[in-house]
């Protein structure tokens, strides 16, 4: 079992910059794919990056590419997402996931799930 929560949302101007946090409790977190969604008003959940359970590989959705960087630190429990040059297209509600297994930009196959953070951004 893993609980996750994310933290660092917030409103920021257009070209700003935000760091999203994502703590998970368990022992075995290390061995978890992570991944990050959003979900704006009206719109289906859609992927944004996740990242192996060793860090080494990582994919991002071509909206977010080159302006956001996913990271973890499996000694803490942790993963961040860095969001740099926001639009406001990027407005939504920002979700941390947990698979199981190999990563995946598809939410259904994520096994765990955070409450959100909201991430507003202003033109």
């Amino acid at each position: 079992q893993v609980q996750l929560v994310e933290s660092g949302g917030g409103l920021v101007q257009a070209g700003g910059s935000l760091r999203l946090s994502c703590a998970a409790s368990g022992r075995t977190f290390s061995r978890y794919a992570m991944g990050w969604f959003r979900q704006a008003p009206g719109k289906e959940r859609e992927f944004v990056a996740r990242i192996s359970w060793n860090g080494r590989t990582t994919t991002y959705a071509d909206s977010v590419k080159g302006r956001f960087t996913i990271s973890r630190d499996n000694a803490k429990n942790m993963v961040y997402l860095q969001m740099n040059s926001l639009k406001p297209e990027d407005t939504a509600v920002y979700y941390c996931a947990a698979r199981d297994s190999y990563g995946s930009s598809w939410p259904d196959e994520y096994d765990y799930w955070g409450q959100g953070t909201q991430v507003t951004v202003s033109s």
